[in-house]
């Protein structure tokens, strides 16, 4: 990961899931803004072979794009694979310059971002999700009390999609992430 993109971290992210078929999640990646998104890359449940080579498609289309791609795991696996970037609860640091980001989901979890001092955070779910269905979603009064909590630019994460972008930053999001809301 170069410098440029600690100055200026994407706004818009896509998460990657495997229920998202691999056609639509790749044209997903392509129709992200070019040096302005990035992609969490998590398929957690793909057989070991298959997610690498999957990684490997998208980190050519992040580095034609200029995306920030993330790899959802432990740190040493981000930098094993060349990513920009470690998603996950690992607080490690690397050798090298590496985006650290964590998913928020309460109090707890906030103060835990803080203390591992990541460079962004997921806060979710805003609302409703089908990856997360029955999952107790936060809303936006819950939402912006706990994007408060939290030191780090915040993504809007859960059920979010492009019609919202105008109501996030008055609840605490300076950006947002999807799955279906980039894929569908």
């Amino acid at each position: 990961m170069d410098r440029r993109h600690r100055k200026k971290l994407p706004t818009l992210w896509l998460m990657t899931d495997e229920r998202v078929d691999t056609a639509a999640l790749l044209a997903a990646a392509m129709r992200l803004p070019k040096g302005r998104g990035g992609i969490v890359f998590r398929h957690y449940r793909t057989e070991p072979m298959a997610r690498r080579a999957l990684f490997e498609v998208l980190r050519k289309i992040a580095r034609r794009q200029r995306l920030v791609l993330m790899l959802a795991g432990p740190v040493r696996d981000a930098v094993a694979w060349q990513a920009d970037g470690a998603h996950g609860r690992d607080a490690r640091r690397a050798d090298r310059l590496l985006l650290r980001s964590r998913a928020v989901h309460d109090g707890r979890e906030a103060a835990a971002a803080r203390r591992a001092g990541v460079d962004l955070c997921f806060v979710s779910p805003l609302f409703p999700t089908r990856s997360h269905v029955g999952a107790k979603i936060l809303g936006r009064v819950r939402f912006a009390a706990l994007a408060r909590q939290v030191d780090a630019p915040v993504m809007a994460l859960g059920g979010v999609r492009r019609g919202h972008r105008p109501m996030l930053r008055g609840i605490g999001a300076d950006g947002w992430a999807a799955i279906d809301g980039l894929t569908a």
